[in-house]
């Protein structure tokens, strides 16, 4: 069974810049581990990067999170040193959800980055439904929320909707 690993939104804006949080910060270290022994067992690994326009604050997002952050061509948009695996796949979303998972080919996947609470739980939420028959599962000593209380709440959600949380 193929295996992909999905990375998602591990920026410097959601580590340690504009929107970074110490879990963000602690999760690091894990993530790289993660994302090594993937590589190491040459399985697919897929990168997303929360990516905005300069116009951002005049977004509907920009309106209800006025905190600019991943503007495009930007040090906070670029995913964080040493986690990035050359020849990997980097998709560029301009919101929470990548809508078109459907084009790609996910047998078992597994998800991990920032933040639990908005984007890993949009996307997973999103593969678990373009791929009913799928395994998905989320590593969670390998994501941050925005804060601990949502980050747990958005596991609940996950496994409640069927995906493995581990």
């Amino acid at each position: 069974m193929k295996k992909t690993l999905i990375v998602i939104d591990m920026q410097n804006d959601f580590i340690d810049m504009a929107l970074g949080t110490k879990e963000a910060v602690a999760i690091v270290p894990k993530v790289n581990e993660k994302i090594e022994s993937y590589a190491k067992n040459g399985d697919e690994i897929i990168y997303t990067r929360d990516t905005h326009a300069e116009n951002y604050l005049d977004t509907p997002e920009g309106k209800k999170l006025p905190v600019p952050h991943c503007i495009k061509g930007t040090k906070g948009w670029e995913i964080a040193d040493g986690l990035y695996v050359e020849g990997s796949k980097v998709i560029d979303k301009p919101n929470f959800g990548w809508p078109n998972w459907n084009e790609e080919d996910l047998e078992e996947v597994e998800l991990i980055g920032l933040c639990t609470d908005i984007c890993v739980v949009s996307n997973a939420l999103i593969i678990k439904a373009a791929f009913p028959n799928a395994v998905v599962k989320v590593d969670k000593a390998c994501c941050a929320g925005v804060t601990p209380e949502s980050h747990e709440a958005a596991l609940i959600t996950m496994k409640m909707c069927q995906i493995d949380v581990n």
